[in-house]
């Protein structure tokens, strides 16, 4: 039986995703009863998830040691460990992938972070991804950096769907949709099936919240308590009135009529990380159709247990989301310089986890070297 609080968001539209990924999730069997239980249907990582996953227990011993007296690198191991676990895990909801016609059932893997501001290499990375995976449900994981929207277009014109990810601000959103187009209208002149091309924008919402009351806390006014926790949900929300104008332009139906699927808003980061506010913040405040909601296992244990799913919480309440970034703009606080911020945090927070990853890697290859 599927939780009534997750069943219910299902009705309403959106799609239950699971952000963590890891061996452990997939041979005990967990990752399944969540797809049969808890309503998911679809999965992310990113190096983080990755870097977690590797230096905890022991289920990828084995294959670290015989890869490494096989003469394979730090780099080829962590490839070959992480296309494995995705692979996997594509294979394991391969099922939801065709009851939905392949709009969910989907499992993203990132390129490497260390080429975020590099167009080329992201490219041929995320090419190389998808041939190692082999699965038609696989997504890319492409930042949204400003090398990254051509390489963005560039990955879907090849036919290879793409999560878009690290998207903070509303106007880089409306440059992911553009190169969204782009790519689908590069793919139908080249000949491809634009059915089986598609595509998530990973819109980023907690770190905003984080970012901008640190802001408000220390300028301390009542007016600025009121502002609290408001930023996260009003970007997201204006980021969903772009979605729905983007998708109605006659550019858009001359792709639809080919057969192309919208680029679904996915809401990301998604966990709260501020005590104060309720637990499924970011969830039940962000309910409309045909969105993707991709939540820590935490989040949705808390929705599952008393998430108050009480319908379309994003359409029409557009007016009131400009009107809270407008007050922030009122008391010096600049969303220019809070979303770029957040998107160098971003990057080097991954850049970072990469980094890790790969350290974890070399301390267990000098293990299986001893």
């Amino acid at each position: 039986m599927s939780n009534p609080n997750l069943q219910a968001l299902t009705d309403a539209g959106v799609s239950i995703w699971l952000d963590d990924l890891s061996r452990d999730r997939l041979e005990t069997g967990n990752l399944k009863e969540l797809i049969e239980d808890k309503c998911v249907v679809g999965v992310t990582s990113n190096p983080s998830i990755f870097q977690a996953a590797l230096s905890k227990g022991d289920r990828y011993n084995a294959d670290l040691t015989a890869l490494t007296k096989a003469g394979k690198s730090a780099e080829e191991i962590v490839f070959e460990l992480t296309t494995s676990d995705v692979r996997d895990a594509c294979d394991l909801f391969m099922p939801v992938f065709d009851r939905t016609s392949g709009i969910d059932g989907r499992v993203s893997i990132e390129v490497d972070p260390r080429l975020a501001h590099d167009t080329d290499r992201t490219n041929e990375e995320a090419k190389k991804l998808f041939e190692a995976v082999d699965r038609p449900n696989v997504y890319i994981k492409i930042p949204a950096t400003e090398a990254g929207l051509p390489a963005i277009a560039a990955t879907l014109a090849e036919g290879i769907s793409v999560n878009v990810t690290l998207i903070f601000s509303l106007d880089r959103y409306r440059g992911v949709m553009n190169a969204f187009l782009e790519g689908l209208e590069r793919a139908h002149q080249a000949g491809k099936d634009l059915s089986t091309i598609t595509s998530v924008a990973s819109f980023f919402v907690s770190r905003v919240d984080t970012e901008v009351d640190k802001r408000l806390d220390a300028i301390g006014t009542d007016e600025a308590k009121a502002l609290r926790g408001k930023a996260g949900l009003a970007n997201a929300r204006l980021a969903y009135e772009a979605f729905e104008e983007v998708f109605s332009t006659p550019r858009w139906k001359s792709l639809e009529a080919e057969g192309a699927r919208v680029q679904r808003p996915l809401w990301a980061s998604t966990g709260v990380k501020d005590p104060a506010y309720p637990d499924t913040l970011y969830v039940t405040e962000l309910v409309a159709p045909g969105v993707v909601n991709t939540m820590p296992e935490q989040t949705l244990e808390a929705v599952a247990d008393h998430g108050d799913v009480h319908g379309d919480t994003v359409t029409g309440t557009y007016a009131e989301s400009r009107e809270v970034l407008d007050a922030l703009d009122r008391l010096g606080i600049s969303y220019t310089d809070v979303v770029e911020l957040l998107e160098r945090e971003g990057v080097d927070k991954f850049d970072k986890a990469w980094d890790q990853l790969g350290d974890g890697v070399k301390g267990e290859m000098a293990k299986a070297e001893a």
